[in-house]
């Protein structure tokens, strides 16, 4: 069958063909201590049958663009996309106070905000520090989490990959214009990314950066930075896998950017072992963490998500 243009409409894994997508809207919902918070959703054709719902969590200092791609086909093959912004980050609100910007706080406000978006069973995509909420709420709402994919993330997380971290958050929150903020990613971030042409970079930006102003700013509050501190060598690093090992029921789908200095080849390999449910996806030539515009993993974790209705 072909869509309007003439063209053939896309097909998903099972052969049956994906409808076109929907434009995103945002809802917001109040945490416990009064803070306006933001999520952004796809909906799901009503042409397609009914798959389960999926929460995507960004990682520390990102916001939920971060999975416009990704999202918009899954909900063409039938499932309804929440991306949440966290307090401090993208659409939602920033507090006054920084030390807020905590995983116990962000944890209630997950937990308010499933409640709010009417999100009672999900598959979890979680990036980076995404993936440690996901794992969290597996833990303590196993029955609220049908399947759990870990962006780049585990049970172990390597401390020389924090300390890079730790060295560029909140340092250089601005850009003059589009290249410019394409430029400092690039610079800052070759190493992660080295295919990544010039048009991959101004997409990028466009992820992390919004228009302000005074110019364009990353799209975090800066003061994340303090919620780090400073990483050496004597810094304790936490320890997820009483976590890990405790969700044990639930499908895991792990994915691991080649390049990675927060997920280690060691450490991935560990969790297929410690964790019979878990498959491995290697993203070749990306790092910290694979961005999810690649179509292989895309189709894997589409695959993952529709297997767990």
């Amino acid at each position: 069958m072909t869509d309007e243009s003439g063209d053939a409409a896309p097909e998903d894994e099972t052969g049956a063909e994906s409808s076109p997508p929907q434009q995103p809207h945002r809802q917001g919902w109040r945490s416990n201590d009064g803070l306006e918070l933001s999520a952004t959703i796809w909906e799901p054709s009503p042409s397609r049958p009914c798959k389960p719902d999926v929460l995507c969590l960004a990682g520390l200092s990102r916001n939920a663009r971060d999975f416009g791609a990704l999202a918009e086909m899954l909900a063409a093959r039938g499932h309804r996309v929440v991306a949440m912004d966290y307090r401090g980050r993208g659409h939602s609100g920033r507090h006054p106070d920084w030390r807020t910007y905590s995983i116990e706080q962000e944890t209630a406000d997950i937990d308010a905000g499933l409640d709010a978006l009417d999100l009672s069973r999900v598959v979890v995509v979680g990036t980076s520090r995404g993936g440690l909420h996901g794992m969290l709420l597996a833990w303590r709402a196993p029955e609220r989490v049908a399947g759990l994919v870990l962006n780049d993330i585990g049970p172990t997380i390597e401390r020389g990959g924090l300390r890079r971290l730790s060295g560029a958050i909140g340092r250089r929150m601005a850009a003059h214009d589009w290249s410019e903020a394409a430029e400092l990613l690039k610079t800052s971030l070759s190493g992660q990314f080295p295919s990544l042409d010039e048009a991959g970079w101004r997409r990028f930006a466009g992820q992390l950066y919004s228009e302000a102003a005074e110019g364009l700013l990353l799209d975090y509050d800066a003061r994340l930075a303090n919620t780090l501190g400073e990483i050496d060598e004597e810094t304790e690093t936490p320890d997820f896998w009483p976590v890990f090992e405790a969700i044990r029921a639930i499908p895991v789908l792990a994915i691991r950017g080649a390049l990675s200095d927060i997920l280690s080849a060691e450490t991935f390999a560990e969790m297929g072992e410690r964790h019979p449910g878990t498959r491995l996806h290697l993203v070749e030539d990306e790092g910290h963490a694979p961005l999810l515009w690649d179509t292989e993993t895309q189709e894997t974790i589409a695959g993952f998500a529709s297997s767990r209705g």
